[in-house]
């Protein structure tokens, strides 16, 4: 039985508001394991630290001179990972509220961060056009790695064992195998915004700026499917998997979630959904092991926690 005929519905009841951010929030991130954490950053320069159940904010951590654009929170939450117009990289000590260290070569603004498994690697993509990898266990300040494929900004990475996947605004989904030095490049034709690959890393989900959502093959780069209705062409938004990965969710530019089935891609009931952000949503995460959680940021200066009840 496929699991799209189980039942679905998104966390649509709004939990809380979390509002202290002044102008667009970029990002929002769970914390790992059990999740009972989020972490948000925006225009503010500011990177927020949250309780979600009870909305709210429990620390402030202030370092960045520019907008952070991108989190990534360790496997252990004991350290974070940030980015932004800053150029640098800055990983943070949770505990201290302190940077542990501040990694810098990226001659622009840096997109997206995102940490390997046991948070020993570093991957950095950019305005540059350039990925970064970075060793955390090294007194060395310099990257260990430099790729440099894409042709125009990198947008979002993904990071496990020893693949990273990348996505550009050149078009691309790179996927590069560190451990046995190869690359598939899979061209998508639009500006990739956000690239998930599946639990079992069978397929990706690609969101592109032609308000398509796609998911794709990981073998042979087959698309599988297409997700439309919302309205994406000009900013960052971020598509995902709903809970068990029964359906695709995005946020789009007019405030609205969407969500589709993920095997015959119809769009989930209310059909439009409602406006629920006054701005363009950013970013929408989805609780790695809550079925009626997820969170998204906006805009419009806020993050807002969606429940079932």
């Amino acid at each position: 039985m496929s699991p799209s005929r189980g039942p679905q519905v998104l966390p649509r009841k709004l939990h809380t508001t979390l509002a202290t951010h002044r102008g667009p929030v970029h990002v929002v991130r769970y914390a790992k394991g059990s999740a009972k954490y989020i972490l948000s950053g925006g225009q503010d320069r500011i990177v927020r630290l949250w309780n979600p159940d009870l909305g709210t904010e429990i620390k402030a951590f202030e370092a960045h001179g520019y907008e952070v654009l991108s989190i990534s929170v360790s496997h252990d939450n004991a350290k974070f990972a940030s980015s932004g117009g800053d150029r640098s990289v800055f990983v943070w000590d949770v505990a201290t509220g302190l940077t542990s260290r501040r990694l810098a070569g990226h001659t622009g603004k840096v997109f997206s961060v995102e940490f390997n498994v046991d948070a020993t690697v570093l991957a950095s993509g950019s305005y540059d056009a350039t990925v970064r990898l970075w060793d955390l266990r090294s007194q060395s300040r310099a990257p260990i790695q430099v790729l440099e494929e894409a042709k125009d900004a990198v947008q979002t990475l993904h990071v496990d064992g020893t693949t990273i996947i990348s996505g550009s605004v050149d078009g691309y989904v790179r996927t590069y195998d560190l451990r046995k030095g190869e690359l598939r490049s899979d061209f998508i034709g639009q500006p990739v915004t956000s690239v998930i690959p599946s639990a079992d890393g069978t397929t990706f989900l690609v969101a592109t700026l032609d308000s398509h959502v796609r998911l794709f093959d990981v073998g042979t780069g087959k698309l599988l499917n297409a997700f439309t209705g919302h309205s994406h062409t000009s900013y960052r938004c971020r598509a995902c998997f709903g809970h068990s990965e029964a359906s695709v969710v995005c946020g789009d530019e007019d405030g609205r979630v969407w969500a589709w089935d993920l095997v015959d891609a119809t769009v989930l009931q209310p059909s439009p959904p409602p406006k629920v952000h006054n701005k363009v949503i950013t970013w929408t995460e989805h609780h790695p092991t809550q079925p009626d959680e997820m969170v998204t940021a906006s805009a419009d200066g806020t993050v807002k926690v969606w429940r079932h009840t």
